[in-house]
């Protein structure tokens, strides 16, 4: 390959073919063999900065080289999130064909922001999103919904929607609703349209991590009676600490008799409704006047892809169409759908591509049976913990989530030391790179969280995991009886 100035930025078409057929070898070797690697990857910054940092190059350098640095000095630092002893905050699982779905979607740059730009593209996301509007019980010919970046853009994307059709231009008085296990990704999308502090209620959960009722009821009454306006109550289908779906029937209920937005954040948990368990968990949900889901989560596809779902498609529009001269050529009828106008970006990746290719692929029976599995082996793996001496549940087994800490039987360690051991034993497992599992707090308590979302994590990778917490553990508790 050349090593001239080239400004056409362009290679020979036998150099495209040999560099591009080296990134799929690696690509499909990555697939074939990351569950033999180590998952974690920790660096400090002065050690990324001696291995990466450098003055921008002016000159050509041979693709190869360049290709070879970054596969070996920038993909082994970063951790394999699809690898089956990820346990850790959200796994993102991933899939083969998904994978070169986006290679195609950015390798024909195709932008999928109008239909003018690519009516097929546009064609597959309303395809894609009619099959998501029929998985979630929303209205087939009135629904309508958007993809984004993700779950933090689809929020953001629905509260503006809300904000519009339930207190138009003056939102001064606006109280929003949500419960302190709420995705923080909720509170940075209330902060960035522009509400005060003192306009978000976060309302308590009980022992179960649930949304509180009758606190909820209190809070909107309480507001009321001062002359405040509450306009949008936010559940959770899946709150990413334990999993828990807040009570969406009744969330529903009170929404109608209030006159109240209902968004429901299914990030997480949306997706489980493939599942049986999921299906039950999730009743109501349908009710919902948005929704948001991540299949970049639990429909197992690559960052990045959100989704928003609302019950009427004219909402989306009615907020976020502008007609800007230099785009007055290209407005077509109102059955082809620009999706500039449905969302914030103008710009848009072609992403229903990825989500329409894999699920076309595997086909949806399959899926299910994948999802169906993770609940089953989060199950399973309660099942253990319960009939151990040495390990207490927190939080039982839900969507796919478990919260377990380190407390033999006998001891009589004090919360203090609980604490103390647990969090040692997470940083023991995440130091050794052989698995990530971190912590969360629930009750004040530092607690070990699995989250099982990953259809290719089996038992036996749970239970080296737990073996090597116990051994940290023993470790732990013998310094401290010391």
């Amino acid at each position: 390959m050349s090593h001239d100035i080239n400004p056409l930025l362009t290679l020979s078409k036998e150099d495209m073919k040999q560099y591009g057929y080296k990134i799929v070898d690696h690509i499909v070797a990555h697939f074939d063999t990351q569950n033999d690697k180590k998952p974690v990857a920790t660096a400090t910054r002065e050690e990324m900065d001696a291995l990466l940092v450098e003055d921008i190059p002016m000159m050509p350098s041979d693709p190869n080289s360049v290709l070879d640095f970054v596969l070996e000095n920038v993909i082994p630092h970063s951790n394999i999130v699809s690898h089956p002893k990820s346990f850790s905050f959200v796994p993102g699982p991933s899939n083969y064909i998904s994978a070169m779905a986006d290679t195609i979607a950015t390798g024909f740059n195709i932008f999928s922001g109008g239909w003018a730009a690519s009516p097929a593209a546009a064609e597959l996301e309303i395809v894609t999103m009619n099959w998501l509007l029929d998985m979630f019980g929303f209205p087939a010919k009135q629904g309508g919904g958007i993809f984004t970046s993700g779950g933090s853009m689809a929020n953001l994307t629905a509260l503006v929607t809300a904000r519009r059709i339930k207190c138009g231009s003056d939102f001064s008085k606006a109280i929003i609703y949500l419960s302190d296990q709420a995705h923080s990704s909720n509170i940075k999308a209330i902060k960035v349209i522009g509400f005060k502090k003192e306009q978000i209620r976060i309302i308590p959960t009980d022992l179960e991590f649930k949304i509180s009722l009758n606190k909820l009821k209190n809070a909107i009454a309480k507001d009321r009676l001062e002359g405040l306006q509450p306009f949008c109550i936010i559940a959770s289908a899946g709150t990413t600490n334990t999993g828990t779906v807040d009570p969406l029937d009744e969330i529903a209920k009170i929404c109608a008799q209030e006159d109240l937005w209902m968004h429901v954040d299914g990030a997480y948990g949306g997706a489980a409704i493939l599942g049986d368990e999921g299906k039950s968990l999730l009743k109501g949900i349908e009710k919902a006047d948005s929704l948001t889901v991540d299949p970049h989560k639990w429909f197992y596809q690559p960052y990045e892809i959100g989704c928003l779902l609302v019950k009427n498609h004219n909402w989306l529009s009615g907020t976020f169409s502008e007609k800007p001269e230099y785009l007055r050529d290209i407005e077509g009828n109102e059955s082809e759908i620009n999706f500039y106008d449905h969302g914030i970006q103008l710009t848009r990746r072609f992403r229903a591509l990825k989500f329409y290719m894999s699920i076309k692929t595997f086909g949806l029976a399959s899926f299910k049976k994948a999802v169906q599995y993770n609940l089953d082996l989060a199950e399973t793996l309660e099942g253990i913990l319960r009939r151990s001496k040495l390990w207490e549940i927190i939080s039982p087994a839900t969507l796919g989530v478990i919260n377990f800490r380190y407390n033999p039987i006998g001891e009589n360690l004090s919360e203090k030391q609980l604490d103390a051991i647990n969090q040692s034993i997470s940083q023991h497992i995440v130091s050794s790179g052989e698995a990530l599992l971190v912590t969360t707090v629930l009750q004040n308590q530092v607690v070990l969280r699995m989250c099982l979302i990953n259809p290719r994590t089996t038992l036996d990778h749970i239970l080296d995991t737990l073996a090597l917490g116990e051994k940290f553990g023993e470790t732990a508790l013998t310094k401290i009886e010391s």
